[in-house]
């Protein structure tokens, strides 16, 4: 079974902006650009949707943060730092700094 390719965020814009232009179907930049048509709509109508956010005043949008995972990172942290407090303070005998 093959994967499924991945394209680069670059090429699907270039892609939405052809197929924008109306110049060609939808087939047809799927067979020129290696793909379906399906794939050809689905960039077009994201750039459409998405080309409000161009002209947002303010400078990008922030990040979305997930508070959970960013209290697991931390608590990780700390559980490493601790390890290697400990790892210091016990190899110090053997010739550590």
């Amino acid at each position: 079974m093959s994967k499924r390719k991945q394209h680069a965020p670059e090429f699907k814009a270039k892609v939405a902006l052809v197929a924008l232009k109306g110049e060609e179907t939808a087939a047809e930049l799927a067979s020129r650009f290696g793909g379906h048509p399906t794939m050809v709509h689905q960039w077009k109508r994201a750039l459409l949707e998405g080309a409000s956010g161009v002209f947002v005043r303010g400078g990008q949008r922030k990040p979305e943060t997930d508070e959970e995972q960013v209290k697991e990172l931390q608590a990780k942290i700390g559980e490493l730092a601790v390890a290697n407090s400990f790892l210091k303070r016990k190899l110090k005998p053997w010739g550590g700094k």
